[in-house]
């Protein structure tokens, strides 16, 4: 065990990672399509005789392999292959459901579930519409049964078409009141501009959803900078490369603009060569407002508190500051004003009791 002091409290630390697990959490970036288990993907090939031997040989597919190079290609061809498995209305609520029981079986209190109803629709044709309803039934039971909070957010890439955007953001207008929450611009950044999705974003906002934004993962501090004061963005994805730019990081400090900061995913996809040299520190010294978030849990194989552990151990972040964090993440989450301050009081709350022992 180790000590160490939070505030004028002393707490111990047990090495293991099962003092991460107990502690209260707040998502605000995970991709449903990125969270399918490998058990359910392989009864998915069975079942439709898909073409694929094994789970070892199912695995490179899907996950991220420690024999590959960790590159931003390699990352998104994993989404290529998983857009095959979403066969039927059952498996796309069943891999719902699962996304909402992992959370749970993590303790994470409050989720922000974004999907792609492209992706999702395209294998077998669905409606766009009908996808995006069997999320929400299955995302609803799942909440209720395993007592988690759970907003949706509806996804769509900037390598695909405006018209797709457009389909997507309509359906998410129509079911504001059954959990959506906002919408979130993904995709290739490295290569596929955001500004052509500005009018569509604009309409987002102004019929009162709200907008995240990929920024500065795979481009530049500029796409940052867009995003906030172009695109109109509530909360910046990722935006690592952020410290780029001086300018960019004041800009950000100064509207308080929280980043969804995914330390492992951002290894994977070539953005940082290892979690040693990730800027989550410098951006907390930079007095920008991050948050601790997987991206894809499945695909890296990761869950929130071994991000918790991460940051811990890894970067040496106090445990402190990583309460701070979680805090910070409910108060970003896309809720009403007093919902928000609930969710963080609680969050702090438990966080405390959960570390603090009694002199």
């Amino acid at each position: 065990m180790i000590l160490e002091s939070v505030g004028m409290a002393k707490i111990i630390l047990p090495e293991v990672a099962e003092f991460y697990q107990v502690l209260p959490k707040v998502e605000l970036h995970r991709h449903l399509e990125g969270s399918l288990r490998v058990p359910t993907m392989m009864e998915i090939v069975r079942a439709h005789e898909m073409d694929v031997k094994n789970t070892g040989y199912l695995r490179p597919l899907v996950q991220v392999d420690h024999d590959e190079p960790y590159t931003f290609e390699n990352f998104l061809a994993k989404f290529g292959t998983l857009r095959l498995f979403y066969k039927s209305p059952d498996i796309i609520k069943r891999i719902s459901w699962e996304a909402v029981e992992d959370a749970a079986l993590d303790n994470v209190r409050y989720l922000e579930l974004r999907f792609t109803p492209v992706a999702l629709s395209r294998a077998e044709g669905f409606p766009m519409a009908q996808v995006v309803d069997w999320v929400i039934e299955s995302v609803h039971q799942a909440a209720e049964h395993f007592q988690v909070m759970v907003r949706l957010i509806i996804s769509f890439n900037r390598h695909e078409s405006i018209d797709l955007a457009q389909e997507a953001i309509e359906v998410a207008l129509d079911r504001q009141q059954d959990g959506i929450v906002g919408v979130d611009l993904a995709g290739n950044e490295a290569d596929f501009p955001a500004a052509p999705f500005k009018e569509l974003l604009s309409e987002v906002k102004k019929a009162g959803l709200r907008v995240t934004i990929h920024a500065g993962e795979w481009g530049g501090a500029e796409n940052v900078r867009q995003a906030i004061e172009d695109l109109g963005a509530d909360r910046i994805g990722h935006g690592i490369r952020v410290l780029e730019d001086s300018k960019a990081v004041g800009l950000a400090r100064e509207c308080g603009i929280p980043f969804e900061v995914c330390v492992t995913s951002n290894m994977h996809s070539g953005v940082v060569d290892t979690i040693a040299n990730h800027p989550f520190q410098r951006m907390i010294e930079s007095g920008l407002n991050v948050t601790i978030n997987t991206d894809d849990p499945s695909i890296s194989r990761i869950n929130l508190s071994s991000e918790y552990q991460a940051v811990h151990k890894d970067l040496g972040i106090s445990m402190d500051m990583i309460g701070m964090r979680v805090k910070a993440a409910a108060q970003a989450a896309f809720l009403p004003d007093e919902l928000r301050k609930k969710l963080a009081n609680a969050i702090e709350t438990e966080f405390m009791r959960k570390l603090i022992l009694p002199e």
